[in-house]
């Protein structure tokens, strides 16, 4: 059991979870206007290549398809360029209805950690890291290029499975 010294401080004012009483598309306007905020007030710095957030560390998974946050393939969610926050209604795994960040907004951040287990993910992790050249289809996952900051992959043993050898120890 962990005792309450042992724990990461964290400002209570500094969580902010999403209002799932509303609809996908009011919850990802409130969830911007919030973040909106923060970069105003200057509790989060903003982006020096765009008006993004630039946030220190975004934790992201990675789904089967090679989804991150709730940006599937395919998806138009992935083209948006303006909003910081997005919702989809027609998510290809439950729940349906959803908010995300935007690529822009992941992109923006110093430090990406991409987090992988298992052995039915080691094809878009393959697809996500290696160089397969100009017909390797583009998952959202690939898209993934911090432009100012750092992108770090987490794999146990199964994920990492089809990477190409010369990926292995980077």
């Amino acid at each position: 059991m962990c005792d309450k010294d042992d724990l990461v401080p964290i400002v209570p004012s500094h969580v902010h979870s999403i209002n799932d009483s509303v609809s996908a598309e009011e919850a990802a306007e409130d969830y911007e206007f919030v973040i909106r905020q923060f970069v105003k007030t200057r509790v989060v710095s903003v982006s020096e290549i765009s008006d993004c957030p630039k946030f220190d560390l975004i934790l992201l998974g990675l789904g089967p398809d090679g989804h991150i946050a709730s940006l599937f393939p395919n998806h138009s969610a992935l083209n948006e360029r303006e909003e910081w926050v997005t919702f989809i209604t027609d998510s290809p795994k439950p729940p349906p209805e959803r908010i995300t960040f935007t690529m822009p907004v992941i992109n923006s951040a110093s430090n990406v950690a991409v987090v992988v287990t298992g052995d039915s993910k080691a094809e878009s992790v393959h697809l996500a890291i290696d160089d397969l050249g100009p017909d390797c289809p583009l998952i959202p996952a690939r898209m993934v290029q911090p432009a100012m900051g750092k992108l770090v992959w987490f794999l146990d043993k199964l994920a990492a499975s089809k990477l190409e050898e010369s990926n292995l120890n980077k």
